[in-house]
Formats: structure tokens, sequence, C-alpha cells
């Protein structure tokens, strides 16, 4: 038969779950307390396991003697299963038992990915008890006011419009700072349509862009804000197309991480994190469930982007893993709670008293609000006029008087709350009529190392309470070192009290003294010898540092203390914290024998620091230095994306992507290495770690099929390896030559005279193509042209460009009997010569007509104007008359009567003005009014609009701004209209209309997909009008041609001459 009451039985658990084991032994016949050990297979001993995982328990029934023993397993996993043995022992007596864990794992459900659905429509369909979980999912910051414009809406069943082919959408939504485009399709293309915003009109500018494109109508609205987040409405005629626009915030990042706690039970928690945005949402989780306004248990406190989470009074049930979410950023804490330790600062002690005298327990607890029982023998003990119970501060006290021989027994102090009791015994000593010889009693019991030692703590005081028997009462003769003091003199039963204060820290550690006791009365005399040991708590260890680290652990070695106080040291106590935080968490409650300790549970990527505290029989050391801080890391996950970009008869090249797991370690770089196929040994293609995300492994055997991988090496050491998916046959692949053109080289390439030209034309094709260049269908000169080329491009470059280097190049690419080619035209210009033949040819009041020829030297480049001063003869100082003057004759006003005047021209292309200017062969004289000069007949300048240069068809790139020109001329000063596809532009600050002396230009800012179509000028004054149009074209793939043959019939030109009399 065992002394089992009750065994633990075989359990079957959930991953996950938490699970109690329980056992009762009865200590009836046991002659001591009993021992349990909780075991794991045949040796594991789990007292030194415990910790949140597993919590060890022990309670004891006074009533009926049975000690209950529990082990309690926190959120099993699967590596708990297996076999378990719990033992009892009780000096002499011992037994076992033993129990099986299973452990069955949850089912996990597939992850199905979410399709992306429009928060509107999410919020219409959800319940309103969801509303706050989508606003918080989604960054929506004013639900309230989307809950008002959700309730205005009414579903209205979708009717056919006469003005609509397609409405508006019922809601938009679009992150701040961006842009967003609303579009409506009409059922006439001709319609107008207004936009409104909350019901006022919303006019063209920078912010609000109007786009029309044949049957369709649009609206942009660049960089939204949060004035932005309102009610829109098209409006064509009478009928209404209304949506919603939803601007998103940014999400809120945490700036201020969780700290770790670690308290005892009853004590306050405050859970403090910092966010980037006031009144930004914060979510609180304990262990991934939600932390709902628990008034009871949790309070939540926000001052401006600081939140808390307030626990007034932790308890064990508090023990989890804090976490807190925003739409952007998540952090964790841990929270740790010991239970409270109560220590006993004087214990009770055996008393041996006389009858009617008076018997007093007393004892000092560390706390003073702990209340506690008295018994006698397993009963309470109750006051009463002979029986006072007190309890005063810290200090509990049991006071007899009239002790009698039935209170003679065990007497227990039991604090309430606590699983711990104080005992001492009650002996009765009735009158005797004979002589004893006196007898000391010594009691070291607790405190012994050897027979009649005392082990005494360096820096307190000493008091030892001798009890001494005889008849009559002894005497004491002497006392070494200590001073004696007498009490209750003149009663047969005598005791006195030694005290030593001088026993200070740091003098007397590990030294033992020896002191004699002498007592004696006329019946005889007894001596005693007493040995005093003075100890201390150990010096803190010392060189703690962290040797190795791992993604969520580290490594921590330290050195035993140099002084261990007296007392072999028992283990040692760890402590972390996270570096510029001051508070302190546990790694351990139980001592930890070794000096090599593995942390665990560490936030990758944040540096930790450690301490450690050594541990002896009277105490706790001092904390050591703090090592240095570390951080815990990882090795990165394997590169992505692992490809052969090229193969050769004798190399390979791969490309890769980064890991998609870095960490905290970053990235040092990687290493590619290869092998046969069917071979194990893989073998480095380099010998140092290459940075970049590509590499070519040279010296392959031809025709051999290879396996490659690649590895990713941090601080923390290699990444799983990337893998291609299938061997690779080494030899070069065939491929046709292809020059890539760039963009700016298909149209004409200008440069001017001096500048240098440096053309790099990238082309494809295995194995490596010739290139040759041809200028005008020859060879190119190789004095006056330099080339060069690669496996990849080819470079044409010249050092100073001159007139003659102008001309078309072709690049040919050869391999073998195949080819490609490409033509280039280059142009070379530089600065026209100065006009020809600059004559008055006519002078009339206060002007003067000129005429001149264009230059024989254009810089080989258009003309595109005339800069004409004037100066007088007198003074000879040069003015400018006009600028960028497209025709060759002029008419020079607001002479000044009496002088004679000079002119000059200057011819400019796109290089600038001329050199040199073209002076006038003769002068105009501006005859004084004193004079009767020669009547003529005006001339009338009267003309109807007549475009002298008309508008031209262009082709233009999407996303590069363009311009359009042409040339008018009529007098009056004719009105200028443009159009697109007939309809006009007005104002709209995506076009700019200038007029600089007839030459009409409009710019198209950055033009779009829409852009493109018929554009015309119409220029009218009192006389009539003329019309000039052309086509744009947006330049997309395979499209410019096909509108051009399309659409090029709709360009007409419409002019109307009215000829007056």
């Amino acid at each position: 038969t065992g002394i089992f009451v009750e065994k633990p039985d075989n359990v079957v658990a959930i991953a996950g779950k938490d699970v109690l084991f329980v056992a009762k032994v009865d200590s009836t016949n046991l002659p001591r307390k009993p021992v349990m050990k909780w075991m794991k297979g045949k040796w594991m001993d789990l007292g030194s396991k415990a910790g949140k995982h597993l919590q060890f328990k022990e309670t004891y029934d006074r009533n009926t003697k049975i000690y209950t023993f529990e082990m309690k397993m926190v959120k099993v996993v699967p590596g708990d299963a297996g076999g378990y043995r719990c033992e009892v022992t009780a000096k002499d007596k011992c037994d076992s038992c033993t129990f099986e864990i299973s452990v069955e794992c949850k089912k996990k459900k597939p992850v199905e990915e979410k399709e992306q659905i429009d928060v509107w429509e999410l919020l219409k369909n959800a319940h309103p008890s969801e509303y706050e979980k989508i606003a918080f999912e989604y960054g929506i910051t004013d639900l309230r006011g989307m809950l008002k414009r959700l309730k205005k809406m009414k579903a209205v069943e979708p009717k056919v419009s006469d003005a609509f082919l397609k409405r508006l959408e019922s809601a938009y939504s679009v992150d701040k700072g961006k842009k967003i485009t609303l579009s409506v399709e009409l059922v006439d293309p001709n319609a107008e349509v207004k936009w409104l915003k909350n019901g006022q009109e919303i006019k063209p500018s920078a912010k609000y862009i109007m786009e029309t494109n044949g049957n369709i109508r649009m609206l942009t609205i660049n960089k939204c804000n949060l004035a932005d987040d309102a009610a829109y409405e098209c409006v064509v005629g009478t009928e209404k197309s209304f949506t919603e626009v939803f601007v998103k915030e940014p999400p809120v990042t945490i700036t201020k991480l969780l700290d770790d706690y670690h308290v005892v039970v009853g004590e306050r928690v405050e859970f403090e994190v910092e966010v980037s945005e006031e009144g930004a949402h914060v979510m609180w989780l304990v262990d991934q469930e939600l932390v709902r306004d628990d008034k009871a248990k949790y309070r939540f406190k926000k001052d401006g982007k600081r939140h808390w989470l307030i626990i007034n009074e932790a308890t064990l049930d508090d023990i989890a893993m804090y976490h807190v979410y925003t739409n952007g950023g998540h952090t964790k804490g841990e929270l740790e709670v010991e239970e409270k330790e109560l220590e006993v600062l004087q214990s009770i002690a055996d008393l041996t008293v006389k009858s009617a005298e008076q018997a007093v327990f007393k004892c000092e607890v560390s706390d003073e609000k702990v209340t506690g029982k008295w018994f006698k023998d397993g009963v309470e003990v109750q006051p009463s006029d002979r029986v006072k119970i007190s309890h005063i501060g810290r200090i509990h006290r049991l006071m007899i008087d009239d002790v009698k021989p039935e209170d003679a027994g065990d007497y227990t102090f039991v604090p309430d709350g606590y699983a711990l009791s104080l005992s001492a015994k009650l002996n009765f000593l009735g009158e005797r009529l004979n002589h004893d010889p006196p007898k000391i009693h010594l009691d070291v019991s607790g405190n012994m190392v050897s027979q009649n030692t005392i082990i005494v703590v360096a820096g307190n005081k000493l008091r030892l309470d001798v009890e001494i028997t005889g008849e009559p009462a002894p005497t004491v003769v002497e006392v070494t070192k200590y001073r004696k003091k007498n009490l209750n003199e003149g009663m047969n039963l005598s005791w006195f009290v030694y005290k030593q204060s001088d026993m200070s820290a740091g003098k007397l550690e590990g030294r033992i003294r020896n002191y004699n006791i002498t007592v004696t009365n006329p019946a005889g005399e007894d001596k005693a010898n007493i040995f005093i040991k003075i100890v201390d708590v150990p010096d803190p260890p010392e060189k703690v540092k962290c040797t190795s680290v791992g993604e969520d652990c580290a490594t921590v070695i330290w050195e035993p203390p140099a002084f261990d106080g007296g007392a072999p040291i028992k283990g040692y106590l760890m402590e972390r914290k996270k570096k510029g935080s001051s508070r302190w968490t546990k790694l351990n409650f139980d001592v930890y024998e070794q000096t090599t300790y593995e942390a665990k549970r560490m936030i990758e990527g944040v540096l930790y620091e450690m301490r450690v505290f050594a541990v002896n029989g009277i105490g706790i050391s001092q904390p050591s230095l703090n090592s240095k801080p570390f951080m815990p890391i990882a090795p990165t996950s394997e590169p992505t994306r692992l490809q052969v970009h090229d193969v050769t008869d004798t190399t390979c090249t791969l490309k890769w992507l980064a890991p998609e797991k870095i960490g905290a370690g970053g990235l040092d770089g990687y290493i590619v290495e290869f092998c046969k196929e069917g071979e194990t040994e893989w073998k480095p293609a380099n010998t140092d770690l290459i940075e970049k995300q590509s590499f070519v492994v040279r010296n392959l055997p031809t025709g051999e099929k290879m396996n490659f991988r690649v590895i990713a090496v941090n601080v923390a050491g290699r990444s799983p390896p990337a893998l291609l998916g299938q061997p690779v046959t080494v030899r070069e692949i065939m491929e046709y030559p292809k020059i890539r053109l760039p963009r700016e080289l298909r149209t004409k390439y200008i440069k001017m005279v001096g500048e240098k030209i440096n053309l790099v034309i990238p082309f494809q094709g295995k194995p490596r193509p010739v290139a040759k260049w041809l200028k005008d269908g020859e060879p190119v000169d190789v004095k006056k042209v330099g080339t060069c080329s690669t496996n990849v491009d080819t470079i044409l470059f010249i050092r100073s460009a001159e007139r003659e280097h102008s001309g078309k190049y072709t690049l040919v690419l050869q391999i073998e009997n195949m080819e490609d080619k490409a033509d280039i035209q280059i142009r070379v210009v530089e600065k026209p010569g100065p006009p020809i033949g600059v004559t008055v040819t006519d002078v009339w009041g206060f002007n003067a007509a000129l005429e001149w020829k264009p230059p024989k030297d254009d810089g080989n480049c258009e003309i595109t104007g005339y800069t004409i001063q004037k100066a007088d003869k007198k003074t000879k100082e040069w003015f400018t008359v006009y600028e960028h003057n497209r025709r060759t004759n002029c008419t020079v006003s607001d002479l000044v009567m009496g002088n004679e005047y000079m002119f000059r021209v200057y011819s400019e292309n796109l290089c600038g003005l001329s050199e040199e200017p073209c002076i006038s062969k003769n002068t105009a004289f501006i005859p004084k009014t004193g004079i009767k000069a020669a009547t003529y007949t005006e001339k009338d300048m009267s003309c109807s609009p007549k475009f002298t240069t008309p508008l031209v068809d262009r082709s233009v790139i999407a996303g590069y701004s363009t311009a359009i020109s042409c040339a008018v001329r009529g007098f009056p000063k004719p009105k200028i209209i443009w159009m697109k596809n007939n309809m006009i532009l007005g104002e709209d600050p995506k076009y700019l209309m200038m007029n600089n002396q007839g030459v009409l230009t409009l710019n198209i800012r950055k033009p779009g997909m829409f852009d493109g179509g018929k554009y015309s000028c119409r220029a009218v004054n009192t006389l009539g009008q003329d019309e000039t149009c052309n086509l744009i074209i947006n330049n997309f793939p395979g499209l410019t041609d096909y509108l051009i043959s399309t659409h090029l019939h709709h360009c007409t030109i419409h002019r109307t001459i009215y000829e007056f009399e």
C-alpha cells in the first residue's frame, strides 16, 4: 500500500489549452513533511523548469493532515507529450506513480485569400456592431460622418437614363495625398456637364482637372486631403449622378515600444505606448484576445500621442503577452506576476515555565498588514481572560497568564493567505523539592553547522536566549567576550540573554569564534562552548557577457563571485531589460546552478542588457555589472526568384532577388554554389561574398547538366539555399540580332558645332554580334568618327562635332547570315550668317520700311526670326526695335522728327543670333513738320484674317509636354479661338495659349491618352474669319500609323476671305 491518497490520471490534451495534475498524500503516519518531485521520463526533474509554462503548488489541510501537490501546464505544446512520474519521499518512506500525456494539435483551416472589397460596399452590407472594426482596419477617421451619409442614402432601383450610359460608382476611396478620377459616360457626346461638390459647382484648376474624351467626362482630384472627403455630383441638364469620396489617412506607426513588466501579486501595472498621430485608434490585445473596457480589471488612458493600459491590482491570471496594434504598427510586452513571499524576521521559540507564571510567544513577519491565527495542538486558540492575542505592526503575540499543566503543548502561528506556519513548544515545569545540579540547554537548531555552532549574518545583532535548569536557580559564573544579564532573579528557574552588537559586515565574515559559558548552584556546575560563525551574502558575479544569439534567444556566461560570503554558492538569478529602459525582468524563479544560461522569448532586432545575482544560504548578492548590449538576430530567409539569365559554352549567368525576410542582422552578401546532376557535393563559385544580385559562374564543362543554388549570409550565419527548379545544360543558345534603338534617336539628333556626340545603342543576340557603322551608305571615317562595341551595346562618339558630321548613320548588326539595321539622322548646327541687303525702302511720317534677304548660311537649320535695331547717326547708340521677327521686312515706327537713322538686322536660328549683323545700305531721315512735305495717299492696311503658316499634323509621346504653332495676319487684330474636336478649350489650365506678333502657339502640358484628337485655330475680325486644323496622335506602340490613315481626312482647312471695297 502506498502513501498516495490521489494519483494523477492519464490525459489527452489539446495544444494551446491548460492541463492540471493533482496528487494527494496522507501525512498522518509520516515522521516528517513529505517532499514531492515531478519528473518527465526517468530522470528529468521538472522542478528546475518552473516558470510560466510549468507551475507548481503545494497546500496543507491541518484537519485531515493531507498534503495536496499540483502541477499546471500552461498552453500545452506537442513537445509536452510523453510519460511522467511523480515521486514522494518522507525520511525512510517513498512512493511513486506514473501517468501519460498525449497532445492533439488543432486542425488549422486553410487560409483563403480575401478579395479586395470596396470599403463603402463593405459598410453598407455590414452589421452595425462591425462598423468600428472596419473603420480601424481600413483607416477611416470620420466614421460618424460616414454613417450619417449612409443613413441618408436610399436604395434606388437602377433606371434607364436619358443622359447617362454609365453613372458614377456609389462611392470611391483614396489615400490621403493621392489622386482620384471620377468618370461618367454620356449618351450625347456634345452635352455639357457640371461637377458639384457638396452642392457647390467646381471650377477647373490645378486641383480639379476636367477632361473630355468622346462620350466620357472625367473629373480628376489631385493631392486629396480631408477637405476632399465629400459628396460629388455630375449634372447633365436635369439629370444627376451622385457619389461619395472617402479619404483615408496614412497608417499610424508606433514610436515607443512596450516594456516588459515583472511584479508581485497586488501591484499596479501601467503599459505605455506612444504613436505617431494624436487621437489615433489603438487596439489592446492579451494573448491575441481583444481587451474590453472592463473597469473592474482594466483601465485605458490617453494623453496626446501616449496611450496606457492600467491594471490596478495584478493577479496570477494576468500573466500573458500584451499586444498593441495600430493600422500601421505592432508592439508587444510580457507581464510576469509572482506570488508575494512573506519573510519571517523572528520566529517563535520553545518556552519552559513554572506553574502560575506567564508564557509569551512572539514572532515578527515582514508585512505589517498580514493577520494570522494561533493554534494549540491543531485547535485554534480563542482569546479569554487568561489568554490574550495581540497584533501590533509586524509583531504577533500570544500571552498566557497563570500557566497551568493543561496549557502545555505545541503552539503554531499561521499567517492568513500564505502556506507558512511557525511552531514552538510550551513545557510545563512543576515544583521540585530536591536539589538538581545546573544544566545549560543550548538550542541551535536551524542555524547549526556542527555541534554548538551558530551562524550569524554580518551586520546584524546577535541575541541568544540560553535556558538553564537547576534547583535552586543556578547563577552565571563566567561568560567570555559577552556581557551577561540575569533575569528573573530570585525565581527557581533562571535564564540569561547574551547580546553581541559589534558584528559588522566586512570584519568577521567566514570566521568562527569560541565562547565559554559556566553556571553553578549548590548542587554543582555546568559548562558549555558556543561557536559563532559570521557569514554574509556573496559578492556579485563577474564578467557577464553574451557569447551567441539567435532569432529570439541569446546565450550568456559569467564567472562566479570572488568571495562567496562564507557560505557555499547555491546558484544564480538572472534579469534582463531592453536598452534605454529602467525596468528589469526576471528570467528564472528557481536558483540556476550553472554559469551559462540561454535566455529565450526575446524580440529580434531589440537591444538587451543582462545582469546576474549570486545566491548563497544567507541571501542574494548585489547585481553584477550590466553586460554589453546585444541584439537577438537570425539568418535571413532564402533568396527569391532565382533564375538563369544567360548560358554560354563555359559560363552560366544567374539572377535573383533579395530574401523576403532579412531581419535585424541585415544582409552581408551571397554565396553561389554548383554541382553536377546526380552528385551531392556542392562547390562554391565565389570565394568572397558578392553584394550584387547576379553572378557569372565560369569554367563550367560544356554539355554537362549542372545544379545551382544561392545562399544569403549575414552575421547570424547562412540562410536556407534557393535552388533552381531543374538542372541547366551548359551550352550556348542561338539568338537573332536585335537593335534596341533609344527613343531620343528615333527622330533627328541635333547637336551644336563643338559639342561632344556620344551615342550608346544597346542590342542583343547570340553569339556575340558584329556591329558596323555606315554614313550615307559608306563605312565611317575612323579618323573623324570613333566606334566601340561590347557584348551588349555599341558606341559612336565624336569628340568635337563639325558641320561635315551631319548625315544619315546606319548601324548594321550581323550574326552569320542574320542581320538587323537601324538609321540615325544626325544634324550638327551652328549660328547663322548675317542677312543680306538690308535696305530702307520707304519713309513716311515717323515711320520707315525695311526689307532684306535671308542669309546665305542658315547654320544648317531653319531661320526662326530676325532682330532689328536702330541708331541715331548723332549718338550711334543701338536700340532693339523688334525681336523674333519671322518676315524679311518690317516697319519701324515712333522715329524722332529731324533725326537721321541707320538700321541693322541679326538673323536667328536654334543656336541663337548671328555673330555679325547686316547694316542698312541707306538711312532714313525724318523731316521736321515745319517744312511742307509732299502729299501722299495713306495705304489702307485692313484685311481679313489669313493663316500664312497652317497647323501641321503631330504625333506626340504621352506624358511629354508639346506645342503646336501657326501664323496669321489680319487688321484689325483678329480674335484667336482654339478648339479641340470643335469644342472651345476655354481657360483650361492644361492648355497655355500665346500670341506673339501673329505667331500663335498652343502648349499642351503632359498630354495623356485622352488628349489626342483634331485641334483647330480660328481667327476672327470685323472683315471675316479663317481657320486651320491639325491632328494630334498620342504615340503608343502600333497605334500611330492606324490613327493617321483613318482620321487624316477629318483635318480640313476652311478659309473664308471677305473682300471689301
